[in-house]
């Protein structure tokens, strides 16, 4: 009995024991024999275990026992397969042997060492491409297998290597485009900081200019308070101011063609006295006017105060 049978059983009274082996009722007296001789098959002279002997105990044990026996039989079965194999195969050797001593008169006690090497790699070739025999027969188609699959993974592996190669180019064009977005990203945060730097350069350049305006704004207002309070001639204001130097500049406009026409008349011999008297009105109310803008535009730089400096925030 082997040591496999032996182990199965003591794992089953170990699940089964802590109970008497007294045969209850409703459990078949032929079984527990068959179970009792089983177990001591297996222990031989070592005691057998305590266990609870009940209709489900011996039932499992009874199942364990048939198994048992079944592959011991297989087992033995197999074993007398082997030992008769082993003994054809040493009649084949002897054969084999008597008959190359008897027609060449070889045996592998004449061998050399050399020759005992070739056919031992020859038996050692036999086996590892599985033949029946170490014929011609039987060593070509199993080179010729052997061939057709060494071509078949040869195959196989310029496929994996073609493949490999495409995806190694694909994994490149990936980094050299992961390089030029992270390249393009470090551009553009540069790019955001320097107009994140303009812009609070503008922000600060409107808050100049802001409260520069509400000065100004403050200070007009002050100067017109106090251009009202001086009691200002209106015609000394900006506008009215504005009003004349466009109507001096409409009157040069008009005087530009009267001296063209004056010119083209200087050739011919003029009335003296009626020109001179003409040019002196047109100097007279030319000078006039300058002469009452210039005093408009003094007076209006004397009555303005100097202006109060604005403190900013």
């Amino acid at each position: 009995m082997g040591s496999s049978g032996k182990s199965a059983a003591a794992r089953a009274l170990g699940e089964l024991s802590s109970g008497s082996r007294a045969a209850p009722q409703g459990v078949a007296w032929g079984r527990i024999c068959q179970v009792t001789l089983w177990l001591k098959k297996v222990y031989g002279d070592q005691p057998i275990p305590q266990y609870k002997v009940n209709a489900r105990s011996v039932d499992i044990l009874h199942q364990l026992a048939e198994c048992n026996e079944t592959r011991d039989r297989d087992i033995s079965l197999l074993m007398d397969d082997m030992k008769q194999k082993t003994a054809e195969y040493g009649l084949e050797a002897n054969y084999l042997q008597d008959l190359l001593a008897q027609s060449v008169n070889l045996s592998l006690t004449c061998l050399s060492k050399m020759g005992t090497h070739y056919l031992n790699a020859l038996v050692d070739s036999a086996m590892a491409l599985e033949t029946k025999d170490t014929s011609l027969a039987s060593f070509i188609p199993a080179i010729n297998d052997l061939t057709s699959d060494l071509h078949k993974v040869e195959s196989r592996n310029r496929e994996l290597e073609l493949e490999l190669t495409t995806f190694r180019e694909k994994l490149t064009k990936a980094l050299v485009l992961e390089k030029r977005l992270q390249d393009d990203l470090k551009k553009t945060e540069e790019h955001v900081m320097v107009e994140k730097a303009k812009a609070d350069s503008r922000t600060q350049n409107m808050k100049f200019l802001k409260n520069k305006s509400e000065d100004f704004k403050f200070r007009i207002k002050a100067a017109e308070e106090q251009l009202v309070a001086n009691r200002m001639d209106p015609s000394l204001t900006h506008e009215s101011l504005v009003s004349l130097s466009e109507k001096l500049a409409e009157l040069k406009q008009q005087t530009r063609p009267l001296k063209k026409k004056l010119k083209s008349y200087l050739d011919l011999t003029p009335n003296p006295s009626l020109a001179r008297v003409k040019i002196e009105e047109v100097k007279r109310e030319l000078n006039a006017l300058e002469e009452e803008f210039s005093a408009k535009v003094d007076m209006l730089a004397l009555s303005v105060p100097e202006p109060r400096k604005h403190q900013f925030m």
